[in-house]
């Protein structure tokens, strides 16, 4: 295993101290473990909360900061965190507005922050939730009940931190949250693994001509393995599952062309030449593209696609400020 690393043990907390350390003007990190909220807490506003395992940066504290996160609980390498640090995150931010948690649809992380929600619950903070189900690959797998979460999840950040940043309630932004949700759709697929530290080995192995299409975003194996093909070819087979799930047709699009950590912007630019032609092909309009790394799996070689249909909401929303280390708008 070749990282660029001081020791195994170290890795998730010296990640979010450089993180933090790179924007102090914006982010603080809590003494209680590797939470990074907001360096200027908002007050009268709901709060916005998420996290997940580490590995899969910049999500999630890199989305921390103003018209986003409030606040970003980190586990170790693909790992849930746990109900007290996620406690202690919402404690941290937590307002009279209220809190809503947004968590990726895998089981470890649902049931840590169900934990977390009673927590706070039980010191009268009031605090709701969404889970994000965004992955087309699988509709069960060996982390969840139902579809995973994964790119999507952080257009999900933008577009209820811009609305909590208009001073919504809580239902308010749990439901422009839920929009988010049930209009965006994402699939990726892998040319190489990822090597967890702590492992010490890839999660699994593929040969020189091979590649995993469904992938997740914690090393698992995808939906099947196939024979490596041209980039228009596999872009092709993710969109039209995405396309299959969702009437697009006549929409207008945001599209995420999302690296999963080792995979160089040359080359998610060639995959983004294609979608874009094919999405006008088939009459879907393109309002705005996101490339690059947002949702990553440590060092694994591939890509994720991700479309969200908008309507005039979702476009104010995603058009409205932001400024977090990872994303500015």
């Amino acid at each position: 295993m070749k990282k660029l690393i001081n020791s195994v043990d170290a890795v998730e907390e010296q990640m979010i101290l450089g993180l933090v350390k790179s924007a102090p003007e914006k982010l603080a990190k809590l003494d209680c473990g590797n939470v990074v909220i907001r360096a200027q807490k908002k007050s009268g506003k709901v709060a916005l909360v998420s996290g997940g395992g580490s590995g899969h940066e910049p999500a999630h504290g890199g989305f921390v900061g103003r018209g986003m996160l409030d606040c970003a609980v980190a586990g170790a390498v693909f790992t849930s965190p746990t109900p007290d640090k996620i406690f202690e995150g919402i404690k941290a931010v937590a307002t009279d507005a209220g809190v809503l948690c947004i968590v990726k649809n895998y089981t470890g992380d649902v049931l840590n922050f169900e934990m977390a929600i009673d927590m706070a619950a039980d010191e009268d903070i009031t605090v709701d939730s969404v889970v994000v189900n965004d992955d087309v690959a699988v509709q069960d797998s060996l982390y969840t009940t139902g579809r995973r979460g994964v790119a999507g999840t952080i257009l999900v950040h933008k577009i209820a931190g811009a609305k909590a940043e208009e001073g919504a309630s809580l239902a308010e932004v749990k439901a422009v949250a839920e929009k988010v949700i049930a209009n965006v759709r994402t699939m990726g697929m892998a040319i190489t693994p990822c090597t967890v530290p702590a492992a010490g080995k890839p999660g699994f192995e593929l040969a020189d001509d091979e590649m995993e299409i469904g992938i997740g975003i914690h090393g698992e194996p995808g939906t099947h393995r196939d024979k490596l093909a041209a980039a228009d070819d596999i872009a092709k087979t993710l969109l039209d599952k995405i396309l299959a799930d969702i009437d697009y047709s006549g929409s207008e699009v945001v599209v995420m062309v999302n690296g999963m950590g080792a995979t160089p912007l040359m080359e998610l630019y060639i995959v983004n030449n294609f979608v874009q032609d094919y999405l006008a092909a088939k009459g879907i309009k393109v309002y705005d593209t996101m490339v690059g790394n947002f949702m990553t799996s440590i060092e694994m070689a591939g890509f994720s696609l991700t479309l969200l249909r908008l309507d005039d909401e979702l476009k104010k929303l995603y058009d409205a400020p932001a400024d977090t280390p990872a994303l500015k708008r």
